[in-house]
């Protein structure tokens, strides 16, 4: 079978990338299971902090700005921490914290409740309001193939 020039590519994405945040943002919009979580999300953009961590090649915190609305990701781009701190909600958390989330070993809505992703900003009582659609950005991140550039 050949790929059609919309075909997802199979290789790895450095994750925090533009490329990766792409491909993300693509993975929500095909996902039916977010769709009908967040079907009725009209809070704001969500920025995913990724703090700092010279020794991996991090010298500076960098973000994912994902622009939800009512079931869609708009956009996903990666913006500086600066650009970060205005979105209606801010998560925090290391490198390793995020790459625990994406394959599935850490509940992003029992992370903020442990503290292990901090809510920086935001409406806690609202995140958990959207369990479902937390669980389904989560499932997302698992259709993007991801280079982790610490291993």
């Amino acid at each position: 079978m050949t790929a059609g020039p919309n075909a997802p590519s199979s290789a790895p994405i450095r994750f925090p990338s533009a490329e990766w945040c792409t491909a993300y943002r693509d993975a929500i919009n095909a996902s039916p299971g977010y769709r009908a979580a967040a079907k009725d999300w009209t809070h704001g953009a969500v920025a995913m902090v990724v703090t700092a961590d010279p020794a991996i090649g991090l010298p500076e915190d960098m973000a994912m700005w994902l622009d939800m609305h009512q079931g869609e990701c708009r956009a996903c781009t990666l913006v500086s921490r600066a650009e970060a701190d205005k979105a209606a909600f801010v998560l925090v958390a290391s490198y390793s914290r995020w790459k625990e989330v994406i394959r599935k070993l850490l509940d992003p809505t029992k992370g903020m409740m442990q503290n292990k992703l901090k809510l920086a900003k935001g409406h806690m009582p609202t995140m958990v309001k959207y369990v479902t659609s937390n669980k389904e950005l989560v499932e997302a991140t698992t259709r993007v193939p991801t280079l982790f550039i610490d291993e």
